[in-house]
């Protein structure tokens, strides 16, 4: 599947600093449970923030650019089906910090909003 130019995965901030030291972050408890880090695309961010992360203040959202993680030996981003049927982007190795395009801080509030500002 050709996707987006870039996907996303929101990501504990403390969790990340801890994660990167090695220059690849491995995924959360989840993504480790489930054998793939777990992504989105723009239009499936909103509800993944909704679903997963409602009333979580200090967040990363972490961009990634496809083209980098599309050159990774053995299919490792795969668009598989998840949520209704959409096709979600799993990544089965580590994440390389070379293709992290930004590191934003956000935060989703009670009502699951996500926002682009520090925690609240």
């Amino acid at each position: 599947m050709t996707g987006p130019e870039v996907i996303y995965k929101l990501v504990d901030a403390e969790d990340w600093q801890v994660a990167t030291v090695d220059g690849a972050y491995p995924g959360s408890a989840v993504d480790v449970r489930d054998g793939y880090i777990h992504m989105s695309t723009a239009d499936q961010l909103d509800e993944t923030a909704r679903r997963h992360f409602t009333g979580l203040p200090d967040l990363l959202k972490v961009t990634i650019d496809t083209a980098t993680l599309a050159a990774l030996p053995d299919e490792a981003l795969r668009w598989e089906p998840s949520r209704g049927g959409d096709l979600f982007p799993h990544l089965y190795v580590p994440l390389p910090l070379s293709a992290v395009r930004s590191v934003e801080p956000c935060h989703v509030d009670a009502e699951g909003r996500l926002s682009m500002e520090a925690g609240a």
